[in-house]
């Protein structure tokens, strides 16, 4: 009757009926109208696709990356909410990939922005408003004593690497090949799945997090020629004991530049980042994502001894640090310093920490009630978590990962993740509960008939980096 559905470990799942009266049932969240929940939406979708490579700005939130004919098209957001155009409403996760910490439309970060574009957006000289910006990072990271601003991550990790190459006269960089993502240029796409066009790889060599020896093996044989260790300090797992110390106590042996990558951890693990969660200080560090809940900002901050390469306190060759109309745009800086007053006042990342562990508690709950707890897992720290869907064999797969997406859309929750804001109520972390258990209630009958087939609307999501647009090319 059914296909029995076993982990490499062995562990089968019990096949069976399913109670469709399991999990407590809750209504579909989309509006059934006559043109279908996501006509708008699909009219607005592939119209981008006409006019917007890929149909979005970023390739993480392109249409290839949910189920078919379901990438709703946003209008709005407040607090954790969004609505589409199609008036349907979701649970948001993710929150705007990882950047909205504080919820959508957040009140005083709105206030603040507003007040500072009504005296002027980008002027001829420097104004008060970025030496406050500057005040407060260097106050808020530990090590800092200088900064530079910037519009994107991107910008400010690629000028880390310029700045390191040019204080060590050396190359080639060292990357934590385990980490997904550290810049949109050439010394890094160059080394990902989607690298046409890119110069320059050849410069980078990877390591593995959490292992020191692959990174000791790695600078001992290109002994002399790295000039930056670029990583996160932690991302899907946390550093083992001594890990970060080790890498730390490998940078200067090796004379090379650390760098940290504080895009996802600063201001998700703490205000000063994971640096000051784990004690261990890098000579660079970026930021950005939660730097503006969600307005464009971004940051390189480090010792002063390497930041004025790019500044006029050198006799040595000038570094092109960084040096963009708008990086210190006035809206992205004013919406840092009413994101740091928050984050000052009150205690936004033990907020994101309770919400984000009630959420796994009561995910893994339904998840065990439902017989699947080796096909779908959680992992991640609570302010940070990802979900993992696994088919029949027990490996990643992408056509069950689809199917619980769909599940989870058709219910109002929205997120290719379960990554969570302050802004999400105890109202909205139950709601996502019981869509998880709605959705699974298909998940299961898929792995128990073998397969998705009759269970997917089209085709499967895929790796949002990959080198060719099939198995989601558009006609």
């Amino acid at each position: 009757m059914t296909t029995q559905a076993t982990t490499p470990a062995g562990a089968a799942l019990t096949p069976g009926p399913i109670d469709t009266t399991y999990p407590p049932a809750i209504e579909p969240a989309i509006q059934v109208a006559p043109e279908g929940p996501f006509g708008r939406s699909g009219r607005a979708q592939a119209r981008l696709h006409e006019l917007v490579p890929g149909g979005a700005h970023t390739y993480a939130r392109g249409a290839d990356q949910y189920p078919e004919q379901m990438a709703p098209v946003l209008v709005s957001g407040r607090g954790a909410r969004v609505r589409d155009l199609d008036g349907n409403e979701y649970v948001e996760y993710g929150m705007g990939l990882r950047a909205v910490t504080l919820g959508h439309a957040h009140e005083a970060v709105n206030r603040a922005v507003v007040a500072a574009i009504g005296r002027g957006v980008s002027f001829t000289r420097p104004t008060t408003l970025e030496l406050e910006a500057a005040e407060s990072l260097v106050e808020q990271i530990p090590g800092a004593e200088m900064v530079k601003f910037a519009k994107n991550g991107s910008d400010a990790t690629t000028a880390a690497v310029r700045l390191a190459r040019a204080a060590t006269g050396r190359r080639e960089v060292a990357i934590c090949r385990s980490q997904p993502f550290f810049s949109t240029d050439d010394w890094f796409i160059g080394t990902t799945p989607m690298r046409a066009g890119t110069i320059g790889a050849e410069l980078v060599h990877g390591f593995v997090y959490n292992d020191l020896d692959s990174l000791g093996d790695l600078l001992e044989r290109r002994s002399g020629r790295v000039a930056c260790i670029v990583m996160e300090a932690a991302a899907g797992v946390e550093p083992e004991p001594g890990f970060l110390a080790g890498v730390r106590a490998l940078a200067d042996r090796h004379g090379c530049v650390l760098v940290f990558d504080e895009m996802i951890t600063g201001m998700r693990w703490a205000f000063g980042g994971a640096q000051s969660v784990y004690g261990v200080t890098p000579d660079l560090s970026t930021w950005g994502k939660a730097l503006g809940n969600g307005f464009a900002v971004a940051a390189l901050a480090g010792r002063r001894d390497l930041m004025e390469l790019g500044g006029l306190r050198t006799d040595a060759d000038r570094v092109f640090l960084l040096s963009t109309t708008n990086g210190a745009e006035a809206a992205g800086l004013a919406a840092y310093l009413a994101v740091a007053a928050e984050y000052r006042g009150w205690d936004v990342v033990g907020t994101m920490e309770r919400q984000g562990a009630r959420l796994a508690a009561g995910v893994r709950a339904v998840v065990a009630d439902a017989g699947v707890e080796d096909f779908v897992t959680l992992r991640g720290r609570p302010a940070n978590l990802v979900f993992a869907t696994a088919g029949v064999d027990g490996q990643p797969s992408q056509a069950f990962r689809t199917l619980f997406l769909q599940g989870l859309l058709e219910r109002g929750v929205l997120g290719q993740s379960f990554v969570i804001s302050a802004a999400h109520t105890d109202a909205d972390v139950d709601h996502t509960i019981e869509a998880v258990g709605a959705a699974l209630v298909p998940y299961r009958r898929a792995l128990e008939a073998g397969s998705t087939d009759g269970f997917l609307r089209g085709r499967p999501v895929c790796p949002a980096v990959r080198p060719r647009a099939e198995p989601r090319r558009l006609a």
